[in-house]
């Protein structure tokens, strides 16, 4: 393998009982720098990472790609090669990001998805709703795009060159399915890899699933922006 420098960015809002869990489980020996993305915390969630040994910025509009945006520019001024984004409420088993980056490394793609549709979600982990809609969303992506998409799971690595050249804009729940859409667009070697997903750690609800009115507004937003990248720019060009 190819010796690479990998960072990871961690959104968080409010996970004080679960952000330290995630950074001890994480393997250091693979990841180099932390970075989390305290996004509006009103408990002791930058405290905490801080004292696991992250870097912590701060994004005080609320928004999960805001949050990752601002995580990526505290990056800027020294680039890894690699960036591993997951969750910080430890639904994510941060002890599989050798699995995602191995193909990074090994270079056999340039970004690598952790499908929790392959690997098994724990019972009670996924609602209903976000089962239905992640099948939904990922059937229109190898539809339309043609690429081989089975979820829209947070965990997931890309090369930097890579990331910085889709030119990510989305702040909110559009983050996910528009790094994939944009991957499909700029011909990126694109894998999945089974992923083990739990129930989240601590007694909150998920910021988005948890409530009604969080998963609608995702859900509209996943499936919006799939339709109007379609519809403005047609079917991606088949890489030779």
């Amino acid at each position: 393998m190819t010796p690479c420098r990998v960072a990871a960015v961690i959104p968080a809002l409010n996970e004080a009982d679960s952000i330290g869990l995630v950074l001890a489980d994480l393997p250091r020996s693979v990841v180099e720098r932390v970075v989390v993305c305290d996004n509006g915390s009103v408990d002791a969630t930058a405290s905490v990472a801080r004292a696991a040994g992250a870097l912590v910025v701060e994004e005080p509009r609320r928004g999960y790609g805001a949050a990752c945006l601002k995580g990526l520019a505290a990056l800027e001024s020294d680039p890894p090669d690699v960036v591993l984004f997951l969750d910080a409420d430890r639904s994510d088993d941060a002890g599989e990001a050798p699995a995602l980056l191995a193909p990074i490394l090994d270079g056999t793609a340039d970004f690598v998805i952790g499908s929790r549709a392959l690997g098994g979600a724990e019972p009670g982990s996924l609602t209903p709703a976000q089962r239905f809609g992640n099948r939904l969303a990922a059937a229109l992506l190898r539809a339309l795009y043609g690429v081989p998409a089975t979820d829209l799971g947070p965990f997931r690595a890309i090369r930097w060159e890579s990331l910085r050249a889709l030119g990510m804009r989305d702040r909110d729940f559009g983050w996910t399915v528009e790094m994939q859409v944009k991957a499909a667009r700029h011909g990126l070697r694109t894998l999945e890899v089974p992923v083990r997903y739990r129930q989240r750690a601590g007694n909150s609800p998920s910021k988005i699933s948890g409530t009604v009115k969080g998963t609608i507004l995702a859900g509209t937003k996943i499936l919006g922006t799939i339709a109007a990248d379609y519809l403005r720019h047609g079917p991606p060009r088949r890489q030779p």
